[in-house]
C-alpha cells in the first residue's frame, strides 16, 4: 500500500499573498478545511516539504490554500504543478467496501472462473458509478463497471480483484 496519498495538485497561484489553487484529487474538498499541515512536492522528486495550512477556502472546484511561510505570488509561484500530499494515516476513513484508487492502480483482474483479464491501469470517476480500466498483455482495454453486482472481490493484500463480467461485456474471441 502506498504510505502517502495525493489530496490535489497546485495549477495556479491566486491572488498576491502566496494563496495557491489546487485541484482536488479526492472525493470531497470539504476534507482540506480540517488539515493544518500537509507535504508538497512534484511527483517524480523524492524531496517532500513539510508545510503548515493558514487557511483554506473553496472557489468554484478548487481549493484556496495559504501555506506558513509562502508570502507572496513569487513563491506560490514556485508551488505550481506540485502535488498536495497526506501521510496515509491522516486520510480519511473510508465506507466498508470501498478504496483508495491508488491502492487499486496495478491489481491484477481475474473473473469469477480464475482467468486473467489484466492489469487495473486506471479508475474512471462517472456520475452514476466508477469504471475500472483493465489492460491485458496484448494492450487491449475493458471497462468494467465498478458495481457491487461486477466486482465480487478485492483483495488488497494479494492484488487481486475478482470480477462477474456482465453478459457481452467483452467478445469471446473465437
Amino acid at each position: 500500500m502506498v504510505q502517502y496519498l495525493q489530496i490535489g495538485k497546485i495549477v495556479n497561484t491566486h491572488g498576491v499573498k502566496g494563496e495557491v489553487k489546487a485541484i482536488p484529487l479526492t472525493d470531497n474538498p470539504l476534507r482540506f478545511n480540517k488539515l493544518k499541515w500537509v507535504y508538497v512536492s512534484k511527483e517524480t522528486s523524492d524531496e517532500m516539504p513539510k508545510f503548515d495550512i493558514v487557511s483554506v477556502k473553496h472557489h468554484k472546484n478548487f481549493v484556496i490554500i495559504k501555506f506558513s511561510g509562502i508570502d507572496d505570488m513569487n513563491a506560490a509561484e514556485k508551488l505550481k504543478e506540485h502535488f498536495v500530499i497526506i501521510d496515509r494515516k491522516d486520510a480519511v476513513k473510508l465506507p466498508e467496501d470501498t478504496f483508495f484508487i491508488c491502492d487499486l492502480i496495478n491489481m491484477n483482474v481475474f473473473d469469477i472462473e480464475g482467468k486473467s483479464l489484466g492489469v487495473l491501469t486506471d479508475v474512471l470517476t462517472t456520475g452514476s458509478n466508477d469504471v475500472y480500466v483493465v489492460r491485458n498483455e496484448n494492450k487491449k482495454e475493458i471497462l468494467i463497471p465498478a458495481l457491487k453486482s461486477v466486482v465480487k472481490e478485492v483483495c488488497l493484500e494479494n492484488r487481486k480483484i475478482v470480477v462477474d463480467l456482465p453478459q457481452g461485456l467483452i467478445d469471446d474471441e473465437v
